[in-house]
C-alpha cells in the first residue's frame, strides 16, 4: 500500500496496468512499422503516445508518486487527451494533407487538456473542471473510433479498445463525477487489459467480413469456364489492396474510396462497382476492355493513402501508372 499525505492505494495493480498499457504500446509501435507507406501511420503513433502516458500514470500510482486526488484527475485527462488522437488523426489521413493534419490533433490535445492545466496553474489543488462539451466530444470520438472499424475484420478488436477506453476515460465521460478520477486499481487495470488484449487481436488475427459469394454463384461461375476467369482474375487484383486499405483504415475512407471509383465506373460505363466487400464485376466475363483502366482509377484514389511499396506488400497487380 502506497501513502502520500493521505492519498492511498494498492501498488499491484497500477503495475498491472502499467504492463497492460506498455503491451499495447508496443503493439502500435509495430503496427507502425507494419503500416509504413500509409497514411496511418500518424495515428499509429498517437497510439504509442496514449498508451505510453497511460503506463507512465499507472506506474507513478503504483510508486506513490501522485501525491493528491486532484493530481490524479489532472494526469488522467492528459491520458485522455492523448487516447482520442488516433481516431482524429485517421480522419485526415488523406494525401497531400495528412502531415498538416497532426497539428489540428495535437491542438485538439491541447484543447481537452486545458481544464487540466487551468486546474494546475489557476486552482491548485483542485479537480479539473471539464465542460459537458469536451466529456461529450471524447465519448464522441472514442465512439466514432469504434464505428470506423465495426464492420471490418477488427470490429472484435476494436469493440474491445473502445471498451478498454471508455473505462480509463470514465471520470470525463458526460454524466460521471470527475472526482471519480480518484484511481480504481481494478477498473484501471481491466480498461488497460482490454486495449492491450485488442490490440494484439488487430495486429495478429483478422476475421473475413462482408457478404460471402452464394453456392449457386460459384457453381455458375465454374461451369461458365474460362470466361468466369476473366472477372475473378481482376476481383483477384483490386480486392486485396482495397480490404487491406478498409482494415487499415476504417470503413470511413474505404466508402469514400469505393464512391469515387464508382462514379468513374458509371462515367465510363465499367460494368463493375466496388462494395465494402470488394468488387462485384459483371457484364460479360469474357470482356476485359475495361480492366486495365478500371486498375489505373483504383490504383490514383489508394495513392492518396499509400504508397507503391505498400501496394506491392498488399498484392497489388496492376499498371503501376
Amino acid at each position: 500500500m502506497c501513502a502520500v499525505d493521505g492519498f492511498a492505494m494498492d501498488g499491484s495493480m497500477p503495475l498491472v496496468t502499467a504492463g497492460a498499457a506498455t503491451i499495447a504500446a508496443l503493439v502500435a509501435a509495430t503496427a507502425a512499422h507494419r503500416a509504413r507507406g500509409c497514411t496511418a501511420v500518424p495515428a499509429a503513433w498517437w497510439a504509442v503516445a496514449a498508451c505510453a502516458a497511460l503506463a507512465a500514470d499507472a506506474l507513478a500510482h503504483g510508486l506513490g508518486a501522485v501525491p493528491t486526488p486532484a493530481a490524479a484527475a489532472r494526469i488522467r485527462l492528459g491520458v485522455a487527451a492523448l487516447a482520442v488522437c488516433p481516431a482524429m488523426s485517421l480522419l485526415g489521413a488523406k494525401r497531400p494533407q495528412h502531415g498538416v493534419w497532426q497539428l489540428i490533433v495535437a491542438t485538439l490535445a491541447v484543447v481537452v487538456a486545458l481544464p487540466a492545466l487551468s486546474a494546475w496553474l489557476v486552482r491548485p489543488g483542485s479537480l479539473p473542471d471539464v465542460h459537458v462539451l469536451r466529456r461529450g466530444f471524447l465519448l464522441g470520438l472514442t465512439l466514432a473510433g469504434w464505428l470506423n472499424f465495426a464492420a471490418t475484420s477488427h470490429a472484435a478488436a476494436a469493440t474491445a479498445i473502445a471498451a478498454g477506453q471508455l473505462v480509463i476515460l470514465r471520470p470525463f465521460l458526460p454524466g460521471v463525477a470527475t472526482d471519480l478520477a480518484l484511481p480504481q486499481p481494478g477498473l484501471d487495470a481491466a480498461g488497460a487489459g482490454l486495449v492491450a488484449a485488442g490490440a494484439v487481436a488487430a495486429l495478429v488475427g483478422r476475421l473475413p467480413v462482408g457478404p460471402q459469394l452464394p453456392a449457386s454463384k460459384t457453381l455458375a461461375r465454374s461451369a461458365a469456364g474460362p470466361a468466369a476467369d476473366s472477372a475473378a482474375k481482376i476481383t483477384a487484383r483490386i480486392d486485396p489492396p482495397f480490404l487491406a486499405l478498409r482494415d487499415t483504415l476504417g470503413a470511413a475512407w474505404a466508402l469514400r474510396i469505393a464512391e469515387r471509383f464508382d462514379a468513374v465506373a458509371a462515367a465510363r460505363g465499367w460494368p463493375c462497382r466496388l462494395r465494402f466487400a470488394g468488387l462485384d464485376a459483371g457484364g460479360d466475363p469474357a470482356d476485359e476492355s475495361w480492366h486495365r483502366d478500371a486498375l489505373r482509377a483504383l490504383r490514383a484514389l489508394l495513392r492518396r493513402f499509400v504508397d507503391d511499396a505498400w501496394l506491392a506488400r498488399h498484392g497489388w497487380n496492376g499498371p503501376p501508372s
